[in-house]
């Protein structure tokens, strides 16, 4: 049987002791660390999604445009250049007239 000095026994306890309030601290300013990350992330993914609507909002307009675009080119198509020469003419007419009125 061996016999342990009680004070030798007291000084590992100590030396336990230490060592754990030592990873104690340590894993609390990782954890603050770690909350910090968090945190800066949830802004992020918040600014991510803010400027995710706004490119979703610009391609919706951007399609849209595109919509009247084609209708626009089909009609030109359809009306040919004569058509659209002859209301160009009827318009420049109309305009004429408004400012020879405007000159009365």
């Amino acid at each position: 049987m061996q016999y342990y000095h009680p004070y030798r026994f007291m000084g590992n306890t100590a030396s336990i002791v230490s060592g754990i309030e030592n990873k104690l601290r340590k894993l609390m300013e990782r954890h603050r660390e770690l909350q910090f990350r968090i945190e800066k992330y949830r802004i992020e993914i918040q600014e991510l999604k803010q400027i995710h609507e706004v490119h979703i909002k610009t391609i919706k307009d951007l399609e849209e445009k595109n919509k009247i675009t084609t209708l626009t080119r089909t009609v030109e198509t359809k009306e040919g250049t004569a058509e659209a020469k002859a209301r160009i003419n009827e318009l420049v007419r109309e305009i004429d007239k408004c400012i020879g009125l405007l000159n009365r």
